[in-house]
């Protein structure tokens, strides 16, 4: 029976194949007050804006393709029972040949009616204010929003008690509740760390293998240590 890997990926794994959805320092996300492009707020008062910063997103998403960081993740799918809980709202992982991807975000190529959470549908157009649900409701990005629940966080957390190895890629662990889930992973379950800037992760009882690389530089050496 093949070990279980539980994966928690971030915008740094998706970074090398050209996406920049991560914030920068000044709190801007290209270009945007976050609290304007990412917030319920910011879509009932300008639902126009969130809906062409959306859109722009989505279009420079089908220019992209996945990294080596990401094709490597699924070919350790050969030695590993593997489950990713990703962060990005890109579908690279699942673009490589990833199998398991759990999506605690939300998907970018998606979009749900605003009174039916339920009701979702995958998108890779345009979404335009006059594009309704079956009922007459509006349609919206398929996104978790700040000041939003995460609906898929207790699959998450369940999923980290299971694993018998943890991997952290391309997250710097700041973004709440998905950093939260590294206090989950059993104690006798190795966490494995790749970034260029590895920060301390505080209160730490599991033992910690840290690669301070880039994301496709770390998973490679992340396959050889695991599968020599």
């Amino acid at each position: 029976m093949k070990k279980k890997l539980v994966v928690l990926s971030g915008a740094g794994i998706s970074a090398e194949s050209g996406i920049q959805t991560f914030r920068d320092s000044d709190g801007l996300w290209e270009g945007h007050n976050v609290m304007e492009v990412a917030t319920p707020e910011g879509f009932r008062k300008n639902p126009a804006l969130v809906l062409d910063f959306y859109n722009k997103r989505r279009q420079q998403l089908l220019t992209v393709k996945p990294n080596e960081a990401h094709y490597i993740l699924a070919d350790l799918e050969k030695y590993f029972d593997i489950q990713i809980i990703t962060q990005n709202v890109d579908d690279l992982h699942e673009r490589a040949g990833s199998s398991n991807v759990l999506h605690l975000h939300g998907e970018l190529l998606k979009v749900r009616s605003t009174q039916n959470p339920n009701y979702v549908l995958d998108w890779k157009n345009d979404l335009l204010e006059s594009d309704k649900d079956e009922k007459g409701f509006a349609l919206r990005p398929h996104i978790v929003w700040f000041g939003e629940e995460v609906p898929a966080l207790d699959e998450a957390v369940y999923l980290t008690t299971q694993a018998n190895l943890f991997l952290v890629v391309g997250t710097s662990l700041q973004v709440y509740p998905a950093a939260g889930l590294v206090d989950f992973v059993p104690p006798q379950t190795p966490i494995y760390y790749i970034d260029p800037k590895p920060i301390k992760i505080p209160n730490l009882r599991n033992e910690l293998i840290v690669f301070a690389e880039n994301a496709s530089k770390g998973m490679q050496l992340l396959k050889d240590k695991l599968t020599q």
